[in-house]
């Protein structure tokens, strides 16, 4: 295998610029936390919306608890502000399910903990020496909370998606998509590419290293699966033929009713959905919407198709033919911007397919970025020369074949928490997740 060309690397940011970015990324960080905890009243706070998720309360705490091990006191060497709460916020120690019965602080002592841990972690920042060791280099530190407490802010936004009772979250819609005159699918050419990064510095564990992958020539779709795409699959009886399914997701389907993505019902000849406290006709120009793995592979064999592997959606994604490099973005190297793609809770919704042209590959691949997590036909697995970092518990105790691999972020997402080589992963049942996917096809022999 010929080797590509190697990922497109940036200069490194003098320490001032890494402060301001991480200054940045942690403010609105919190500026989201914060709208979050605070548009409902404190018992819908401690109360559990859902087994699947914990009370907003415990992410709250557990955000700043996070900040406090991390940046304080492993950064730092600070001494620990409260250290019996740190069982109570361990994600490995107690199931979501059961963190409604532990001893949570209540709102306003999780808040006040919260901020006084931003505030000690700020005045750090201060004077933080972006050198030295594999965690402060480059800021990775403070990027790394950043991003676990961005990470959280889309946690929280799905239990309000969850949550029953009147809206409490308001958005504008993303922009109508222009009439998009392009082809449906586009062929990706065979071949190797970078893989992973070995040079993004607030990469995690999992995104390294950068490694050449070959792939064979295959199609891919230029826009995630429509609603109406999806509901022409249930029509058809999607959900009440046997052969679509694999196993697995047959017997899923039978044991759990499923027919149609979650918060769907028909009324009549038209579905409607539920959205953050509103109920909605499902707009047929959107990217479908929760929806688990099972149902998007069932979805791709009922079209002829397949979903792609990670490899193919991170080639269609990064790779530009022109140069044989990787970028960051489908775009190129440029941090994404409001034109780029649909992220950081802006919009309460993915835009129509088609949107965002300035944010395609030089493929013609648009919305890869933003809008729905992508299923992929990938188990979640290490990329050669793993190393775990900065603790197991982020990405090597999920490897293996019980979790499937999504990319691409969602509306939800912010930025700091999103980029090309970024990699998301859960159980094939999920459909909570603000997940869609698109197809793929191999090219005919």
């Amino acid at each position: 295998m010929t080797a590509p060309e190697t990922e497109v690397t940036t200069p490194e940011p003098d320490a001032e610029a890494l402060r301001d970015r991480a200054l940045a990324s942690l403010t609105t960080a919190r500026a989201r936390t914060t709208l979050l905890t605070s548009c409902v009243e404190d018992p819908d706070l401690t109360a559990q919306h859902s087994p699947l998720m914990s009370p907003l309360v415990w992410d709250l705490a557990h955000i700043g608890n996070q900040e406090e091990l991390w940046l304080l006191r492993a950064v730092g060497g600070r001494e620990a502000m409260r250290p019996e709460i740190d069982g109570l916020y361990d994600a490995f120690e107690h199931p979501r399910a059961e963190r409604p019965s532990l001893p949570l602080l209540p709102p306003a002592e999780a808040r006040g903990y919260a901020a006084e841990v931003r505030g000690r972690a700020l005045d750090l920042l201060e004077t933080a020496d972006f050198h030295g060791t594999r965690l402060t280099e480059s800021g990775f530190a403070f990027g790394m909370i950043a991003q676990h407490e961005q990470q959280h802010d889309e946690t929280m936004l799905i239990t309000h998606q969850l949550r029953t009772g009147p809206q409490a979250l308001t958005a504008p819609d993303p922009g109508p998509a222009p009439l998009s005159t392009g082809p449906s699918e586009v062929l990706v050419p065979g071949g190797p590419f970078t893989m992973g990064t070995s040079s993004e510095p607030w990469a995690l564990d999992n995104e390294r290293p950068a490694h050449p992958v070959d792939v064979a020539p295959y199609w891919i779709d230029t826009t995630p699966v429509t609603n109406a795409a999806y509901r022409a699959f249930i029509e058809d009886g999607g959900y009440d033929t046997e052969r679509w399914w694999t196993p697995e997701g047959w017997a899923h389907v039978r044991r759990h009713s499923l027919t149609a993505p979650l918060f769907w019902r028909r009324d009549g000849n038209q579905w409607l959905r539920r959205r953050f406290g509103i109920t909605e006709v499902v707009p047929p120009d959107e990217p479908v919407l929760h929806v688990c793995w099972y149902e998007a592979d069932a979805y791709a064999r009922w079209a002829g198709r397949r979903l792609p592997t990670e490899a193919e959606w991170e080639k269609a994604a990064r790779y530009d033919p022109a140069t044989g490099r990787s970028s960051r973005y489908p775009w190129g190297d440029a941090d994404p911007a409001p034109e780029h793609a649909n992220l950081g809770q802006r919009h309460l919704r993915p835009a129509p397919a088609g949107s965002y042209p300035q944010g395609e590959s030089p493929l013609g691949v648009r919305q890869l970025i933003g809008d729905v997590w992508e299923w992929t036909a990938s188990d979640f697995l290490p990329y050669p020369g793993f190393t775990a970092f900065p603790y197991k518990e982020y990405s090597e105790v999920f490897f293996g074949p019980e979790h499937k691999v999504l990319r691409g972020g969602s509306f939800a997402v912010d930025p700091v928490a999103c980029r090309g080589t970024f990699r998301n992963w859960d159980y094939p049942v999920r459909r909570q997740i603000f997940s869609g996917f698109r197809t793929a096809r191999s090219e005919a022999v």
